[in-house]
């Protein structure tokens, strides 16, 4: 789709181009608001200010792979050859917030992540899977009661509470473990970890997705 020749191709990279951005800018959100969870002792009040990525995504309509995999199935072929575009956009978003903290007197927080991310690559893939399915139900909520909730305050408890209970829950997202292991480091390991997180959050925001819509008619 984003390979260029001539005519129709070239509409495409145009239109590629701010969707780059797009999920770049978004991952980069994103990671701020776990570079501030990583720096607070309080995981209540670090899973709290963490949403400000959440927040930033849903109020200015950027791309974040967790949030658009939800409603795949419901649309057409561009959306979801865009979505592993997405995908790579946010996996270099966090990797330039991960390089702006190791650069700066913050990269202490790197142990942190460290830390984080060793439980992960002790755990079991099925185990990670299964955490990262619930994550992205809680995603589901956020994304989705921040769009449609008709009452104002409603729609930014859905981001409030989506956000924290899945953090406090100890579930799996992939754009936050980007983050992490761009602080802690890469290994084949950790990426085998950070796929079958993003499949775990695919096929947990679709099926929620899917089991609202059907109770919903």
């Amino acid at each position: 789709m984003f390979f260029v020749c001539s005519g129709s191709q070239i509409k495409l990279r145009e239109a590629a181009t701010p969707l780059v951005r797009g999920t770049v800018l978004c991952a980069a959100k994103i990671a701020i608001g776990g570079v501030v969870f990583l720096s607070l002792d309080n995981r209540i009040i670090g899973s709290a200010l963490f949403t400000i990525g959440l927040f930033t995504v849903c109020a200015f309509g950027l791309n974040l792979f967790t949030g658009k995999v939800c409603y795949a199935l419901e649309n057409g072929r561009s959306y979801n050859l865009a979505l592993p575009l997405i995908w790579l956009g946010n996996l270099v978003g966090t990797g330039i917030t991960a390089l702006i903290v190791r650069l700066s007197r913050i990269d202490g927080i790197a142990a942190k992540a460290a830390e984080l991310c060793a439980v992960k690559l002790d755990d079991r893939l099925l185990s990670l899977f299964l955490l990262s399915t619930l994550c992205n139900v809680f995603i589901y909520i956020a994304v989705e009661g921040f769009k449609n909730n008709s009452h104002e305050l409603g729609k930014y408890l859905s981001l409030f509470f989506g956000v924290m209970v899945f953090i406090l829950a100890g579930t799996e997202r992939c754009v936050a473990d980007m983050l992490y292991f761009h602080l802690s480091g890469w290994s084949a390991d950790a990426a085998i970890a950070v796929l079958v997180i993003s499949i775990g959050n695919a096929a947990g925001g679709m099926l929620f997705r899917t089991a609202h819509r059907f109770v919903s008619k």
